[in-house]
């Protein structure tokens, strides 16, 4: 997640390819996060840097698709 998350610079292609690299990232740590707890092998510090990071991507994600939805008024 080391690009620059100023999203006015960027086109909706690259911003579609994002979205896509970031709603996969997002789901792969939801499936870490499960099985660390499952397996009850994780920390309490790890989990919580792992959930910060899933909520940052989480959020990156509602800014990309807030700029790719056109903005319709009746």
């Amino acid at each position: 997640m080391n690009a620059p998350t100023d999203l006015s610079m960027k086109n909706d292609d690259i911003l579609r390819v994002e979205l896509a690299v970031f709603r996969r990232e997002h789901r792969d740590l939801d499936d870490a996060i499960q099985a660390l707890v499952e397996k009850g092998t994780a920390d309490a510090l790890t989990l919580q840097r792992l959930k910060k990071r899933k909520l940052r991507l989480k959020d990156l994600i509602a800014q990309i698709e807030d700029r790719l939805t056109p903005d319709i008024t009746a």
